[in-house]
C-alpha cells in the first residue's frame, strides 16, 4: 500500500518540468558521430539496430538524428512518404526505424556502419559524393532504457522533423555546433563531453520544439504534458509521487473533474491517473535500484510504498510487462 504522506502544496503547471523529470528518470548516452559535407548525389543508409552495439552497447534504445546545416537532404523509411529537409532541420527517427538520409540519387548508399562514420566520434571532416550541390549536416545519437518508449518516446511518430533557425536559442545552437564541427580532430581535454552534452542538447531541444507545435488531437506522452489538464495532473504526480494520491484529490489539486481528468487520460495516455503514477513510481524505483545502494525497503518507502511485499509485487509485474 502507498504510504502516508503530507499534502502537496499547490502549484502551477510551470512549476515542475514534466519532460525534464523523465529525462532524468531514464540513463541515457549521447554522441555526434558524424560531421560532413556530401556532394549531390549521396546517400547513406542505416539501421540503428546495427549501430546501436558499436555506439552505445549499454544502451536498449537508440534515437539517431541528423542537423542539416547547409543545402538540402531527404529521410526516407520504408513504407512512407520521404521527408524533406532544409538548411536548419533537425529529423529524429525515434523508434530506430532503418532509414536512408540522401540527396539526389546516387548510385550506391553507404552504410553508417563503415569504419569512415564509425570512427567520427571526434567530428572529424567526412567528404563523399558525386560533385554535385553541396550538404552540410551533423549526424547524433541518443541512447537511453527501453523505459523511454513510456514516457517521451511513447507516442511519437516515426519521423519528427524541426527546424532551430529563426530564434536566438536556435541560432546559438546551431552556432555551435558549427564551432564545433570546424575544430577539426580537436584533442584538447573534455572535448569528448563536450561532444557528448551538445548532442544530448540539440536532441532535447528538438523534442521541446516539436512538443510546442504538437496540436490538440495528437496523443502520447509529450501531448500529454502540454495539454493543460493531464500536464497539470502530471506535474503533481511527478513533483510528489510518494503521496498517496486518490483519483478525487489529483481531481482536486488539478483544478478539473475526475471524470474529464480519467478522461483526457485515457486519450492521450490510454491509460488511468493512478495506473500511470504505479508506472512513474516504477521508473523512479528501477532508477534508484541501479543507481544507488539502497536496500528494496528504502526504495520502496522512497516512492511511496510502506510495506516491502506490496513493492516488490507492483515492481515484478512491472518488468514483466
Amino acid at each position: 500500500t502507498a504510504r502516508s504522506h503530507a499534502m502537496p502544496t499547490e502549484i502551477g503547471v510551470a512549476a515542475v518540468d514534466t519532460l525534464s523529470e523523465a529525462l532524468k528518470a531514464v540513463r541515457m548516452t549521447s554522441a555526434l558521430i558524424l560531421n560532413a559535407e556530401f556532394s549531390a548525389p549521396w546517400g547513406v543508409t542505416t539501421d540503428p539496430a546495427i549501430v546501436m552495439p558499436l555506439l552505445a552497447p549499454d544502451a536498449e534504445r537508440l534515437v539517431m538524428y541528423h542537423l542539416v546545416i547547409e543545402g538540402e537532404a531527404h529521410v526516407q523509411i520504408a513504407g512512407a512518404p520521404a521527408v524533406s529537409l532544409m538548411p536548419g532541420d533537425i529529423v529524429i527517427i525515434p523508434h530506430g526505424d532503418v532509414h536512408i538520409f540522401s540527396y539526389g540519387s546516387p548510385p550506391r548508399l553507404l552504410d553508417l556502419t563503415d569504419d569512415v562514420f564509425s570512427n567520427a566520434s571526434d567530428l572529424s571532416l567526412a567528404t563523399h559524393g558525386g560533385g554535385g550541390e553541396m550538404t552540410r549536416f551533423v549526424c547524433g545519437y541518443f541512447g537511453c532504457e527501453r523505459r523511454a518508449d513510456r514516457l517521451f518516446l511513447a507516442g511519437l511518430p516515426q519521423v519528427i522533423k524541426v527546424n532551430i533557425r529563426g530564434d536566438a536559442a536556435g541560432r546559438w545552437l546551431e552556432d555551435s555546433m558549427r564551432h564545433l564541427a570546424s575544430e577539426v580532430g580537436d584533442t584538447r581535454p573534455g572535448n569528448r563531453v563536450l561532444l557528448s552534452k551538445m548532442a544530448e542538447t540539440l536532441f532535447i531541444e528538438a523534442l521541446r520544439r516539436y512538443m510546442e507545435q504538437l496540436t490538440p488531437e495528437q496523443t502520447g506522452w509529450l501531448a500529454a504534458a502540454k495539454d493543460p489538464v493531464v500536464g497539470r495532473a502530471l506535474a503533481l504526480l511527478h513533483r510528489d509521487p510518494r503521496h498517496p494520491w486518490t483519483a478525487v484529490e489529483l481531481a482536486a489539486q488539478a483544478g478539473a473533474s475526475r471524470s474529464v481528468i480519467a478522461e483526457r487520460f485515457a486519450h492521450l495516455l490510454g491509460e488511468s491517473p493512478l495506473g500511470y503514477l504505479a508506472r512513474w513510481r516504477m521508473q523512479l524505483a528501477a532508477r534508484l535500484l541501479e543507481s544507488t545502494h539502497s536496500t528494496m525497503i528504502q526504495v520502496a518507502a522512497e516512492v511511496g510504498y510502506e510495506s516491502e511485499t506490496a513493492f516488490s509485487r507492483a515492481f515484478s509485474r512491472d518488468r514483466a510487462f
